[in-house]
């Protein structure tokens, strides 16, 4: 039985994070655009909304995936643009992704960032720049900083990922040249 549900994650760019998202069994849809929480946090930032089927792929396994593509334990001078966050749509999601958080602390050598806010608002991304990495992997953005985020999922969570979308990258090596998620 399909339980279908939403969240909505921020970290890096969003071009980035909806090719995660979008890469992922249990995934039906990712809304590419700008999320604002509430209060300090009511400013717009590149943000995906993710709509997902819970008997296929649960909260827990998204929001450990988001942890692991994108800088989570770094506050770097463009959280402003990049917002590291979860945005929930109720009391109960906002508890269990604050539980799953710090369940998750352990798998990381530094403190986890990633603020849980209620999300308030959604601004999507123009067409022509939806989906961007499957119209585009080949673009330099997408293999230097996308690529190596895929790989990731790949690697560490290939049991969740869509083998189809990523066949192209089992060509090819799995050491990647670049610094472990540049740019997010």
């Amino acid at each position: 039985m399909k339980i279908l549900t939403k969240i909505a994650f921020g970290g890096g760019c969003h071009w980035c994070t909806e090719a995660v998202f979008q890469s992922l069994l249990g995934v039906l849809k990712v809304e590419q655009g700008f999320v604002a929480s509430t209060d300090e946090n009511d400013t717009f930032s590149e943000a995906v909304i993710v709509h997902f089927d819970a008997s296929k792929i649960s909260i827990a396994v998204l929001i450990e995936i988001h942890l692991h593509t994108h800088k989570s334990t770094v506050n770097h001078s463009m959280r402003h643009k990049y917002r590291s966050a979860i945005y929930t749509f109720s009391e109960a999601q906002t508890n269990t992704v604050k539980s799953q958080l710090e369940l998750l602390q352990f798998q990381f050598k530094n403190k986890i960032i990633t603020q849980v806010l209620p999300f308030e608002s959604f601004k999507a991304s123009r067409v022509q720049i939806q989906n961007y990495y499957y119209n585009n992997p080949k673009k330099p953005f997408c293999e230097r900083f996308i690529n190596p985020k895929l790989q990731t999922l790949l690697e560490k969570f290939s049991k969740y990922t869509n083998q189809n979308k990523l066949k192209h990258l089992h060509n090819e090596s799995r050491e990647t040249k670049y610094p472990e998620h540049q740019g997010s």
